[in-house]
């Protein structure tokens, strides 16, 4: 049984004991790109390159599994799941668009995502939308 005490980043054996993960950018041992943390967390791949296999590979997570941390998992963590955290009916519709889909690229390639647009309140605030990457085409 892997002690948490001994090394740092258990998430999945967190997740294997019913922790709740809430991930963020606004912590100095996390990078301020949010693409880089789902990376770290399903790859545990080092951007020195040395672990290629990962470093406590037992602690990979899936890419969903990172992106709930960092969506409904932060808002859980800040007792605003009723407001943000999905994408639902009467909560806050800030997201972003993303260059590549990371449920369906390789995990080595998420790294290298872009942000395409951010919408807050309904409003691109950054970047810009075609009328078909808005309906999802």
């Amino acid at each position: 049984m892997l002690d948490v005490g001994d090394r740092p980043k258990v998430f999945r054996t967190f997740l294997d004991h019913n922790v709740r993960l809430a991930f963020g950018t606004d912590w100095s041992v996390a990078p301020l790109n949010p693409m880089m943390g789902v990376y770290a967390a399903v790859t545990r791949a080092t951007l020195d390159g040395k672990n290629p296999d990962g470093w406590v590979p037992e602690q990979k997570l899936t890419v969903t599994e990172a992106m709930e941390a960092y969506t409904m998992g932060s808002a859980w963590a800040e007792f605003q799941e009723n407001e943000k955290g999905s994408l639902t009916p009467g909560k806050l519709a800030d997201f972003v668009v993303l260059s590549d889909d990371i449920f369906r690229i390789p995990p080595a390639k998420i790294k290298d995502v872009k942000v395409k647009a951010t919408v807050i309140g309904g409003r691109a605030v950054f970047g810009s939308l075609s009328k078909d990457e808005l309906n999802g085409k």
